[in-house]
């Protein structure tokens, strides 16, 4: 195994997307600097949609407008269409995040296309990236299952991906949108995928709703992968994708890959600051399970620092 892993922040866009409490601009800005005080460096803050479909996400302009830029600071933002590629782009982003769900229930849904439409359009939107110099990254949703129709075969989300690299995609994030997939599937989407394109250019997106996103991250790691998003505190859920419940922990991942001898650069004590502002910035309790475990040590009087 090569000992660097990329964990790329998304709780400021997927997780908080979904949320029942209005999360102020101030608040995510503060939320950014705490993830990036803890060594986050690569951050998927925004995403350039309808305030009407996602009120949440109505001030992406002014949030990209907040954040810290430095060399060694990687931002994403996520498009649905050429609109908000011309958005993020005005908003000074030079990776961008698009989608395609696998089937034709979850697009309709998600998107408002049917899955041919939606193809099409993030192949126009690749071409644009590409005359433009930016970096693309295409998300494969419901790569596992899907909130309508159930599980997705394999080769669906193969075939899928096959497209949006031919498209030019730089990238492909296979994504458990749902948190419906297992460990054996993993292994048979991405087995094939690396064999044709390598593991390099592809990342993991998972959410936990059944208790197996560090498992499926790990044969995932196994296999190569060494690109995973993460949200703070386990935030998330997709208001397009009943059942959805948050993405694995940020916090979570970094103790796993840590705890394995790879490297993330991010500190999990460091991150405990952004999960108490996530928390009190959408009223409910937040942290992953080596937060809860950490605060057992420290009632003990152990030291933490040491420990993790």
């Amino acid at each position: 195994m090569t000992d660097q892993v990329i964990i790329n922040e998304v709780g400021l866009r997927d997780g908080l997307q979904n949320q029942p409490v209005h999360v102020s601009t101030d608040a995510k800005a503060a939320i950014a600097d705490a993830l990036i005080a803890a060594g986050v460096r690569y951050l998927e803050p925004v995403s350039f949609v309808s305030p009407k479909a996602v009120p949440r996400m109505a001030d992406a302009a002014a949030l990209s407008a907040r954040l810290p830029r430095r060399a060694d600071l990687h931002y994403t933002a996520l498009v649905p269409n050429l609109k908000g590629y011309q958005l993020a782009r005005a908003a000074g982003y030079d990776t961008i995040a698009l989608v395609i769900s696998t089937t034709e229930s979850f697009n309709q849904r998600n998107l408002n296309m049917s899955l041919d439409t939606a193809l099409e359009s993030c192949l126009s939107i690749l071409a644009q990236a590409k005359a433009d110099g930016v970096t693309t990254r295409a998300y494969v949703s419901g790569a596992f299952a899907c909130p309508y129709d159930g599980p997705v075969p394999a080769r669906t989300s193969i075939e899928l991906s096959e497209k949006l690299f031919a498209g030019g995609a730089d990238e492909v994030a296979i994504s458990d949108t749902i948190g419906g997939g297992n460990t054996r599937q993993m292994k048979d989407i991405m087995q094939p995928l690396i064999a044709s394109f390598g593991a390099e250019r592809f990342f993991v997106h998972l959410h936990d709703t059944r208790g197996l996103a560090a498992a499926m991250a790990w044969v995932a790691c196994e296999l190569g992968v060494r690109k995973f998003d993460a949200s703070v505190g386990g935030l998330g859920g997709c208001p397009f994708a009943p059942g959805a419940t948050g993405n694995v922990a940020t916090e979570d991942l970094v103790y796993l890959f840590e705890s394995a001898g790879l490297n993330t650069g991010i500190d999990i004590v460091g991150l405990r600051e952004a999960v108490r502002l996530a928390a009190a910035a959408t009223e409910r309790p937040l942290g992953g399970r080596i937060l809860k475990w950490i605060e057992s040590q420290e009632a003990r009087g152990n030291n933490v620092c040491a420990l993790v």
